[in-house]
C-alpha cells in the first residue's frame, strides 16, 4: 500500500521543495580541528545501531491504544464530546493522536536529516563537516524507524503541520551557514527531544518507549554539537549580528508554544475548529509539554550565547526566564544512561534466553539417552 493512501488528511504534493541560498564550502586545510569535536565525531561512529537489529519489532502494539495514554490527558476529556463517545470512539481518538504526533516525528526528523546534510555542505570546518555527516546517517534512521512505526503498526499517518514546515523552511532558506545549527539543532531538536521525552517517560507500552529511548540517546549527541560550534561561532559575532538570531529565536519559540499542538486531529474528528483549539489549549498534556519544551531550548539559548535583553524579556512573557539556568548536561546525560540500561536489560533476558534453550536441549539429550 503507498503511503499516501494511509494518511488522515490531504498531505498535497508529495515533494515538498525548498529553494536555498548560500554556498558550498570545502576546506583544504586537514589539520586535525578542535579536540572536543572530534571526539564528540568518534563518538557518532563509535554509536552508530541498526534499526532492525537492534528494535523488537515483533512486540504488538494496539493501534487503538498505542501509548497507554490515561483518559485525564486526551484533549476532548471533561469535555460535552466526552460522554458521549463509546469506548471505541475513544481508542480513535488515541489511535489518531498518536498517529499525529509520530507523523510529527517522522516529518521532523526528515528535515533533521536534511538540515544535518546542509551543515556537511555549507560550515566551514572540517571537523563539523565529520561530525554532520554522522548525524545525518542518524537523522535517516531515525526516519526510517518512525515510517515504519507509522507504516506497520499503526497504519495511519497525517501531514506536517504547517507551523513546523514553517519553521523547517525559514531553517534552510537562510543563506547563512549557522542557521540550519540554530533552527535544527536548537529549536527543532529541542522541540522533539521534548516531545519524545514526554512520551518515553509516561507510556507504558514497550515498542514505542523502546523506539524514543534510542533516538533520544542520539539527540543528546547532536544538541552537544551544536552547542559547541555555535558557542565559537557565536562570540565572534557582531551585537547587531546576535541580536538577528534573536529575533530568529523568539518568533521559533513563541510558533512552538501556540501552533503546535495537534488541533488538526479534532478538526479532522469532526470537532468545530474554535473549539478544537480551546480543547487543545486546555489540555494538561500540552501544558506538560510546554514545560518540557522550554527545560531543554533556554539553557541551550543561553548556553551559546544568545541572552540579550529583548530575548530575556520575551521568555519573561512566556514563564520560562528561570530555566536558562537548567544543567542541560545533566539532562542529556540521562538520556544516554537510559538508552544503556534498556541495551543492559534486552541482552539480561537474551542471556536468559539462550541459557533457558541450551538447559533444555541438554535436558532433551539426558531423556534420549
Amino acid at each position: 500500500m503507498s503511503t499516501q493512501e494511509l494518511y488522515a488528511m490531504d498531505p498535497g504534493d508529495p515533494m515538498w521543495q525548498v529553494p536555498t541560498a548560500g554556498a558550498a564550502r570545502f576546506s583544504w586545510d586537514y589539520d586535525e580541528g578542535r579536540e572536543r569535536l572530534l571526539a564528540l565525531y568518534q563518538k557518532g561512529k563509535d554509536k552508530q545501531w541498526d534499526a532492525v537489529k537492534r528494535i523488537d519489532w515483533d512486540q504488538e502494539v494496539d493501534p487503538y491504544d498505542p501509548l497507554g495514554a490515561p483518559d485525564e490527558t486526551l484533549a476532548l476529556h471533561g469535555t460535552r464530546h466526552w460522554a458521549k463517545m463509546t469506548e471505541r470512539d475513544k481508542g480513535e481518538l488515541r489511535h489518531h493522536f498518536a498517529a499525529w504526533q509520530f507523523s510529527q516525528f517522522l516529518h521532523g526528523e526528515q528535515g533533521a536529516m536534511v538540515c544535518a546534510a546542509r551543515i556537511v555542505e555549507s560550515v566551514p570546518d572540517l571537523d563539523a563537516k565529520f561530525y554532520s555527516a554522522t548525524q545525518t546517517m542518524d537523522e535517516a534512521r531515525h526516519a526510517e524507524i518512525y515510517a515504519r512505526f507509522l507504516r506497520d503498526k499503526l497504519g495511519t499517518l497525517y501531514p506536517i503541520n504547517d507551523n513546523l514546515a514553517g519553521l523547517l523552511g525559514d531553517t534552510l532558506r537562510d543563506s547563512r551557514w549557522d542557521m540550519p545549527y540554530l533552527g535544527m539543532q536548537v529549536l527543532i531538536e529541542g522541540l522533539a527531544l521534548a516531545a519524545f521525552g514526554l512520551i518515553r517517560d509516561t507510556t507504558d507500552k514497550p515498542l514505542p518507549r523502546q523506539i524514543l529511548t534510542y533516538v533520544m540517546q542520539d539527540e543528546a549527541r547532536h544538541v552537544a554539537f551544536g552547542r559547541m560550534a555555535l558557542r565559537d561561532y557565536y562570540r565572534q559575532l557582531t551585537d547587531a549580528e546576535l541580536r538577528e538570531r534573536e529575533e530568529f529565536v523568539i518568533e521559533g519559540c513563541y510558533l512552538m508554544r501556540d501552533r503546535l499542538g495537534g488541533v488538526e486531529v479534532l478538526e479532522n474528528l469532526g470537532i468545530p475548529s474554535a473549539e478544537a483549539r480551546e480543547c487543545i489549549e486546555r489540555s494538561p498534556q500540552l501544558q506538560l509539554f510546554r514545560k518540557l519544551l522550554f527545560s531543554r531550548i533556554v539553557p541551550c539559548v543561553k548556553d551559546i550565547g544568545l541572552w540579550g535583553v529583548r530575548l530575556r524579556r520575551a521568555y519573561v512573557d512566556m514563564g520560562v526566564l528561570e530555566l536558562g539556568d537548567g544543567d542541560l548536561d545533566q539532562l542529556m546525560s540521562q538520556d544516554e544512561e537510559l538508552a544503556d540500561r534498556l541495551d543492559a536489560k534486552r541482552f539480561r533476558a537474551e542471556e536468559a534466553a539462550r541459557t533457558g534453550e541450551v538447559s533444555a536441549a541438554i535436558a532433551e539429550g539426558a531423556a534420549d539417552d
